[in-house]
């Protein structure tokens, strides 16, 4: 196993690391709307999801994969009416390759963000 690490995404605000590579497959913790210095983005549900995927592509560099890589996302959000403003942003990074994805609503995430997305990857 080896621990990804960048100062181009936010550091982890508890016990875990933004992602781990075992073999030739990337898996990324969850990803919420924090610039690399920690603060969060100001702005509504759709500049929250464009900062999460900034940092899910920074961590993915870092592992040595991209976006084109992704194999399956997990999407957690805090109101399920939100769906489709999330749903048009994320269609932006994911339109011609679409990996397999889960959308959960949940009570509360990490500082009350409107959403998280975690990944898993191939490494190139």
């Amino acid at each position: 196993m080896k621990k990804v690490f960048t100062p181009k995404a936010p550091e982890a605000i508890g016990p875990y690391s933004q992602g781990i590579i075992v073999n030739n497959m990337f898996y990324s913790s969850g990803q919420i709307p924090l610039k690399a210095d920690g603060q969060l983005v100001e702005g509504g549900v759709e500049e929250q999801t464009h900062q999460v995927f900034q940092n899910l592509q920074a961590v993915l560099e870092e592992a040595g994969s991209s976006l084109d890589s992704v194999i399956k996302a997990t999407v957690f959000i805090k109101d399920m009416n939100d769906f489709p403003a999330i749903n048009e942003v994320y269609g932006k990074y994911f339109s011609e390759h679409q990996p397999a994805r889960s959308c959960v609503e949940v009570a509360r995430l990490p500082k009350d963000v409107s959403i998280e997305i975690e990944v898993i990857a191939l490494v190139k």
